[in-house]
């Protein structure tokens, strides 16, 4: 008899860690918050005890901001976030008649994940470089950063609203 590990859709929900199969894997928020939170520490170090220190510090640091960061990123689904943009993105003010939810998946994802990296800034702090970076994230969308932010903003302010489901008028 041969068994075989097959992948349901729900294993793809779970965020499963690529190595240990355990689910609530976030490597980019575990990551950001690693590099960040390590530079900071050892440069904190480095200022009080010298080289050693800030080796010794940024240590410390990476593995506090590697947890800090997966925690950011675990209060994330981006699954259900996806869920909740394509079954209510229609409703927006800002949507075109005539575009697909497809156009405008990429401007959400980028607003959720983005809060998730900058969620000690507000919106009017990051828009400009979400603009800037707009041509290469949004794949085979057709929309222009000038339509695409509305869907970025609601998506930010979703999260940044609690997560509770629900969408504040962008426009």
């Amino acid at each position: 008899m041969s068994t075989s590990k097959s992948s349901t859709p729900r294993d793809k929900d779970e965020n499963r860690d690529p190595i240990s199969g355990e689910p609530g894997s976030h490597p980019i928020g575990t990551g950001l918050g690693a590099a960040g939170a390590g530079a900071a520490t050892g440069a904190l170090g480095g200022a009080v005890a010298g080289p050693i220190g800030a080796a010794v510090g940024a240590v410390v640091g990476a593995v506090a901001g590697g947890l800090a960061g997966k925690g950011i990123a675990e209060s994330i689904d981006p699954t259900a976030e996806d869920a909740y943009w394509g079954e209510n993105y229609a409703s927006r003010p800002y949507v075109e008649k005539g575009h697909d939810y497809d156009q405008y998946r990429p401007a959400y994802q980028q607003g959720w994940e983005a809060h998730s990296l900058h969620a000690d800034k507000s919106w009017d702090e990051i828009e400009a470089e979400l603009g800037k970076t707009w041509d290469s994230r949004r794949g085979n969308s057709k929309l222009d950063w000038n339509n695409a932010r509305h869907a970025s903003r609601d998506a930010w302010e979703k999260i940044g609203a609690g997560n509770r489901g629900t969408a504040s008028n962008v426009i």
